[in-house]
């Protein structure tokens, strides 16, 4: 106890001693001057305060692309692994699990050269050059469909551009508007004169009941058939039953389209269909069945799917399950980076989808 008392009154005597000197500047340091604050105010604003000159193209930013971001986020800016796409999920915003990217959840396009610019790429973060950047977020926006191969981003023509999704953020306000009217103070004691049941949920008929009017997952009721009750005797069908129950082929199974549907969103940060479907990261897929592999017009191929296509590659169901399977093992050196569905039933659903685009 001695040392720990003697201890306490050191400490006190050196804070005392301390007092003065601490009351009065310390003459360390100086003002920071305009360039050295100017190094860190590298925000950039939605109205483009911030933004340096510079201007790159889609075409050359595609390689600045491919040298720094690719190996995380894919070629075609589809993500790769775990990390994260930067492209696609649009309409995806009310899925379960929503894939957030700059055509899909960003708001504004200074958030996308802000980020670049300050964080990437990873473990090399401010390392590329204003144009760097430019080329960049002009190549993620032509992996969005956005703008066209040969666009040029620049500090002009850059507040421009516009998100989609822009118009589905809105100012937090809660404070103002709701918090003075939800907030009270809180009753401790003596807030109601009795407790009472007044609904069950199953008055308000919001917990599902299966056809006997009992809760979905409660126990069967067996007690009959334990008693020594009747069963009921099993229907037999007649060939008129048969022929009734059996609906005739109306064509393509809806419900493997809508499945195709859902699993070609992996597929469209690059590819198009529909009316309209154009060209983007890769060609467009309508009339894809019966076409010779690598032959679109107006598209430019890598020289190894040109060349299957001069082999006689031509595009079937049976070849594009295959292809599907393992793209890059199907077509070596495709720059294609998608590494195929896992599912067979995944590219059944696929196949299906597409034939609705093929005549």
């Amino acid at each position: 106890m001695s040392k720990y008392r003697d201890l306490l009154i050191g400490a006190a005597i050196l804070s005392a001693l301390a007092a003065p000197a601490m009351a009065e500047k310390l003459g360390i340091g100086r003002p920071a001057l305009p360039e050295e604050i100017a190094a860190w105010d590298v925000n950039v604003m939605p109205d483009g305060e911030g933004l340096p000159q510079g201007a790159m193209s889609v075409e050359d930013g595609e390689q600045v692309f491919v040298d720094n971001c690719a190996a995380c986020h894919g070629d075609f800016a589809e993500g790769l692994d775990n990390w994260p796409p930067l492209a696609g999920g649009r309409g995806t915003l009310t899925d379960t699990r929503p894939v957030k990217t700059v055509g899909s959840y960003w708001p504004y396009l200074s958030t996308v050269w802000d980020y670049v610019h300050r964080s990437m790429p990873y473990g090399n973060a401010q390392s590329l050059t204003p144009d760097e950047v430019y080329g960049i977020t002009a190549y993620i926006l032509y992996s969005e469909g956005l703008v066209d191969y040969d666009f040029v981003l620049s500090k002009e023509n850059f507040t421009e551009v516009r998100l989609p999704n822009e118009d589905g953020f809105y100012v937090d306000d809660r404070v103002e508007a709701e918090f003075p009217t939800f907030q009270r103070e809180a009753c401790m004691a003596g807030c109601k004169d009795a407790v009472e049941i007044t609904r069950k949920a199953s008055d308000l008929a919001v917990t599902p009941t299966n056809d006997a009017g009992k809760p979905e997952g409660t126990i069967p009721d067996f007690t009959t058939a334990a008693a020594g009750g009747a069963e009921a005797e099993p229907a037999v069908a007649t060939e008129d039953d048969s022929a009734a129950a059996t609906p005739a082929s109306t064509g393509p199974d809806p419900e493997l389209i809508a499945a195709g549907e859902q699993a070609f969103r992996q597929c469209q940060t690059c590819h198009d269909v529909g009316d309209g479907a154009r060209n983007k990261t890769g060609p467009h897929l309508n009339e894809l069945f019966g076409r010779l592999a690598g032959s679109l017009d107006g598209f430019r191929y890598s020289r190894q799917f040109v060349a299957a296509g001069e082999e006689g590659l031509v595009w079937t169901e049976e070849t594009l399950h295959d292809f599907l399977m393992q793209p890059r093992d199907y077509i070596k050196g495709t720059r294609m980076s998608f590494r195929g569905f896992r599912d067979d039933a995944d590219i059944a659903a696929v196949t299906a989808y597409l034939q609705t685009y093929t005549e």
